[in-house]
């Protein structure tokens, strides 16, 4: 596979965004009716009303629901728009040509080929029927935003996280640019939970926030 070109686009409004959790929902209509306990349940509701989101029928966002791996690259991919509009080819690319375990005819194959094209770099091993941890997602989602967004290299002053030992190592960049860009932010006691399995509604907040800095631009 060769390819002539590589130049990505930037965004430019966050409103023409979309993205889906899964391969099999439906669209939400009315407010989702398992959130009203949800922190951050406004920012959930801002993006379906934007039309950003669907939940599993049209009252349901099953908030508390774990994200697969397939799931959570099909989340960034379609959320930041990634794409190979762009890009020119030889030979369009297929997913079996980048990576072991996904399928050309896969739901999610278009949203992977979409995420490794922009900068957001996938294992070739990647297996998208694995639940995605905390900091997998962070890692991702932080790498799409930067590629997108263009975003000039900062000078960073680690943030304390009182659970960093459990940081894998290679993610651990990523996570500190993640609180700086406040896309996450730590819990109460200083701890990131790296390792946690990553719910619909940890997903959404972050895909927001992470919109929310694109839009501004502001680094604090």
């Amino acid at each position: 596979m060769n390819m002539k070109k590589r130049t990505l686009a930037t965004i430019t409004t966050v409103t023409i965004l979309s993205f889906s959790l899964g391969g099999h929902m439906f669209a939400a209509g009315n407010t989702f009716k398992d959130i009203d306990n949800i922190n951050g349940k406004e920012k959930i509701i801002s993006l379906k009303n934007q039309g950003l989101i669907k939940g599993v029928s049209e009252s349901q966002f099953l908030p508390s629901s774990k994200v697969t791996t397939a799931q959570g690259i099909q989340f960034i991919s379609g959320g930041l728009q990634l794409s190979l509009a762009a890009i020119d080819f030889n030979k369009a690319p297929v997913a079996s040509g980048l990576f072991t375990k996904v399928t050309d005819k896969a739901w999610y194959a278009e949203a992977f080929i979409n995420a490794y094209y922009n900068r957001v770099e996938l294992p070739k091993d990647i297996d998208p029927t694995k639940t995605m941890t905390k900091e997998e997602f962070t890692n991702y989602l932080v790498q799409g935003v930067e590629g997108i967004g263009n975003l000039p290299m900062i000078k960073l002053v680690p943030v304390d996280i009182t659970d960093d030992a459990a940081l894998n190592p290679s993610y651990q960049g990523s996570v500190q640019r993640s609180l700086k860009y406040k896309i996450n932010s730590l819990d109460a006691n200083g701890k990131f939970n790296p390792k946690s399995e990553l719910t619909r509604a940890e997903a959404a907040i972050m895909l927001y926030n992470a919109l929310e800095f694109l839009k501004t631009g502001i680094i604090s």
